[in-house]
């Protein structure tokens, strides 16, 4: 099949936004602006080799090519609108993209996001989505507005996903730990869309975790005129299905340097503590204060002891030859 009879087979749909006037099929898509709203826009590319294994699934790799993304923007409050896919493919496999779309658009249409356009190449395997949503005029979470004193918070569990890396690199790989919930945190994380939304008039700075708990508070404290954060180790939160692989002990620099968890981490005022537990309650996602911003850079671990020490492990980052 040549790439115009990939696309309307496999991509073309009827528009979820009242905002798209013209979608796919054209040199490019027609949106319409809120006035009263600002537009946030991300992109995040999937290389094989590098972000998934060649055996992951079409569908599990067509969920978290938008999951990725609408991540973004839960951690920015927007509300996600639309997207689009650039998809670079080594052959045209109906099976795979058949799979790969269910994936997709089992959540596109979950979050009522709408496919407006893209790409399609031959070569290696890997996809770049790129998706816009709105907030209200001025009122985007972003990672400088951290200020020292207020409470670091994270949704949901740490460290799952990387376990879970843990597992299927392993000499058992998949056969023996497909159906664990940490492999599927690494492999289906969930966007934390209502919460970031939920969160725009109580945190002053959020960011997701994709790169590791540590790094990813570490840019917010950096983006926050360099503020440090103090992480309580015995705070983290951490999943009862990981505690049956692992020890809370071993568990610790997983939950820190690991990262794909696809969470929210965000600061916010004493004062608004009890918000936070009532938001965790209505969205019936556990929000943990896991510590506090401070006024000495880096970022800090309180162990069992009490002992102060400084974190200088590293997180996910990609590097490039000289």
């Amino acid at each position: 099949m040549d790439e115009f009879q990939l696309i309307d087979r496999f991509f073309c749909r009827p528009t979820l936004s009242d905002g798209v006037k013209v979608g796919i099929g054209d040199d490019g898509a027609v949106l319409t602006t809120r006035g009263d709203q600002d537009l946030v826009v991300v992109t995040d590319s999937l290389v094989e080799g590098v972000h998934f294994f060649s055996d992951v699934t079409p569908a599990d790799l067509g969920h978290k090519a938008l999951a990725v993304n609408l991540s973004d923007l839960a951690a920015m409050g927007a509300e996600p609108d639309w997207a689009t896919l650039n998809l670079v493919l080594p052959t045209a496999d109906s099976k795979w993209l058949e799979e790969f779309s269910i994936g997709f658009f089992s959540l596109a249409d979950r979050c009522h996001v709408t496919l407006v356009g893209g790409d399609t190449s031959c070569g290696p395997l890997n996809l770049t989505v790129t998706a816009g949503g709105w907030v209200p005029r001025g009122q985007a979470l972003c990672r400088t507005g951290a200020r020292n004193g207020d409470l670091i918070y994270v949704s949901g569990t740490v460290g799952d996903a990387a376990l879970g890396l843990q597992l299927v690199s392993g000499p058992d790989g998949l056969s023996e730990h497909g159906e664990n919930r940490v492999v599927e945190r690494l492999r289906r994380p969930e966007p934390r869309i209502l919460l970031g939304q939920a969160l725009r008039p109580l945190a002053t700075a959020a960011i997701d975790l994709s790169d590791g708990l540590a790094a990813d508070l570490a840019h917010v404290a950096v983006a926050s005129g360099g503020l440090g954060g103090v992480i309580e180790e015995d705070r983290l939160p951490l999943s009862a299905e990981a505690l049956e692989l692992r020890t809370r002990k071993q568990l610790i620099p997983i939950a820190l340097g690991g990262g794909d968890d696809y969470e929210l981490c965000f600061c916010v005022p004493p004062e608004h503590r009890g918000e936070i537990d009532r938001l965790g309650n209505q969205l019936r996602l556990p929000l943990t204060m896991i510590g506090q911003m401070d006024t000495t850079p880096g970022i800090w671990l309180v162990g069992e002891s009490g002992v102060r020490e400084e974190y200088r492990s590293g997180g996910h980052l990609h590097h490039w030859a000289d």
